[in-house]
């Protein structure tokens, strides 16, 4: 029963809860609704004010605007009416110019028919003197060739001809003359000097090879050569600086190498160890040590006994070691040493012919081509490094200046430097001095002879002393004496235009006159 009356106590209680929380919920509501209502009669107000405003300020910005616009408008047609005006003038102005233009237009126009009436009056007078002068001069022309008995093409031709004979025998005769004048005396006296040197002296060459070839005293040395594992071999080939090259050949073994210096060290060691028999790397190492010395001494006496032998005195030891050493080198197949003792003597000769210092000038020859024994430790062309190496061991600067400029380092400018360069060349261009490749020297031989042979008069031509000189038969009646000075100089121009590296070429005309009778 107590339960009873707790439950309907409670259900009271919670109605009434609701009752009073439903009440306040209504207040709440009713206050909520009036204050949006008071907020909203604000916002309607406060936006009826604004609208107000912008209608008022929209109204006051479109009377300025139109106001502006108004202004621009009067002022653009201002400027444009200002404008108008000045188009206006300048309108009148350019048809007054125009009226002007063609006023005196029609005037030149006027100027310019008499101008043309009157040429065509002068053009018709020509004519007619034209014509009347083609008549005169046709009936002179016919008058002229039938007193001469020759046409007019007939009588050019011939005037031509005897016109470029004669300036051809006039021309011929004038560089006769010069050429007489300038240089008879020092033709006849270079002639004489070179034939003189030339006979006088002549000298040996060898060849020399980038290979050696060395005989065995048996095929067993080979093997001792190469040893075991090739250790042998590669020592000799190390301390010499060359290659050994062992094949089948019997008895023969190859040293190959550019350095003929090098070549021969090898060469003296293997002839050592064969004389000995014992070759191992340590005995290897002790012969090449000993041959280097004896090969230097040997070289040290080559340059003596050269300079003994031009009579040359106080010359440094290191130039006189230099000179020997040019006897395992060589240049196209020449000797170095031989060539520098065959410049040496021509030198002298040159020297002695000229009065000069015949010594002086040996020593300059003999030391021209000492940089060919300078090794690769020295930099530039072997004229500029002997020049320099002759300076260094105290040769004076005339000699060392003959070194620079004979291989055309720099110009000649003694008379040293120019006969070191004339012995140069002369022996070098010795028929058989350097070895040549035949092709080639056919082929120049035919190619100057071929050239000889284009000219007309020519009846054979013939290049000799190694293409330096070609020698040019013609036909007397088709040549004079004087058009064989011309042809000579035609035909030397045609080899500088045609062949311009075959060097110095000498161009000799022959021509004879037979006269043949037999009695019966």
């Amino acid at each position: 029963m107590e339960l009873v009356f707790v439950l309907v106590g409670f259900l009271v209680g919670a109605f009434v809860v609701f009752a009073v929380k439903r009440i306040q919920d209504q207040n709440t509501k009713k206050s909520a609704k009036e204050e949006a209502d008071r907020i909203l009669n604000k916002a309607k107000s406060e936006s009826i004010k604004i609208k107000k405003d912008s209608e008022t300020k929209s109204k006051d910005f479109e009377l300025k605007a139109r106001k502006n616009v108004e202004t621009e408008i009067n002022k653009q047609k201002s400027q444009l009416k200002n404008k108008e005006q000045q188009l206006e003038r300048r309108l009148k102005e350019v048809e007054d110019q125009f009226k002007n233009r063609i006023d005196e237009n029609d005037k030149f126009m006027n100027q310019l028919k008499d101008r043309e009436e009157k040429i065509v009056v002068s053009e018709n007078r020509l004519k007619d003197v034209e014509k009347v002068n083609v008549e005169q001069t046709q009936f002179l022309q016919k008058k002229l060739e039938n007193v001469a008995q020759m046409s007019q093409d007939q009588a050019k031709r011939e005037l031509f001809q005897v016109l470029e004979e004669a300036a051809k025998l006039e021309a011929g005769k004038r560089i006769s003359e010069i050429e007489d004048e300038t240089m008879k005396e020092a033709d006849r006296r270079s002639r004489n000097i070179l034939a003189r040197a030339l006979a006088r002296f002549a000298s040996e060459f060898t060849s020399e090879r980038t290979v050696s070839v060395m005989s065995l005293t048996s095929d067993e040395m080979k093997g001792k050569i190469i040893g075991r594992e090739g250790r042998n071999i590669r020592t000799l080939e190390a301390l010499c600086g060359v290659d050994l090259i062992v094949d089948d050949t019997p008895e023969t073994i190859v040293i190959s190498g550019f350095d003929p210096i090098r070549r021969e060290l090898a060469r003296r060691t293997v002839d050592k160890l064969m004389e000995d028999g014992r070759v191992h790397p340590a005995r290897i190492e002790e012969v090449v040590e000993k041959q280097k010395l004896e090969l230097a001494k040997s070289m040290k006496e080559e340059g003596d006994k050269v300079v003994v032998e031009l009579g040359i005195t106080q010359m440094h030891n290191e130039l006189v070691k230099m000179l020997g050493s040019l006897k395992y080198r060589s240049t196209h197949a020449q000797n170095a040493l031989n060539h520098a003792l065959e410049v040496a003597h021509i030198s002298g000769l040159l020297a002695s012919e000229i009065g000069m210092n015949p010594k002086i000038a040996k020593r300059a020859g003999l030391l021209h081509n000492i940089g060919l024994a300078a090794d690769h430790t020295f930099e530039g062309n072997y004229a500029n490094v002997g020049a320099d190496l002759a300076k260094k061991f105290g040769e004076s600067e005339e000699i060392v200046h003959a070194i620079r400029a004979h291989h055309d380092s720099e110009k000649p400018n003694s008379a040293l430097a120019w006969i070191v360069h004339s012995a140069n060349i002369l022996s070098n261009a010795r028929p058989g001095a350097r070895r040549q490749q035949m092709d080639n020297f056919i082929n120049r031989l035919k190619d100057l002879e071929s050239i000889a042979n284009s000219f007309d008069g020519v009846l054979k031509s013939v290049a000799v002393q190694a293409g330096r000189e070609v020698r040019v038969l013609v036909e007397s009646s088709r040549v004079t004496d004087d058009q064989s000075l011309m042809l000579a100089r035609d035909i030397v121009k045609k080899i500088e235009r045609e062949l311009p590296h075959v060097g110095q070429v000498k161009v000799t005309i022959v021509r004879e006159t037979r006269a043949v009778e037999i009695a019966r």
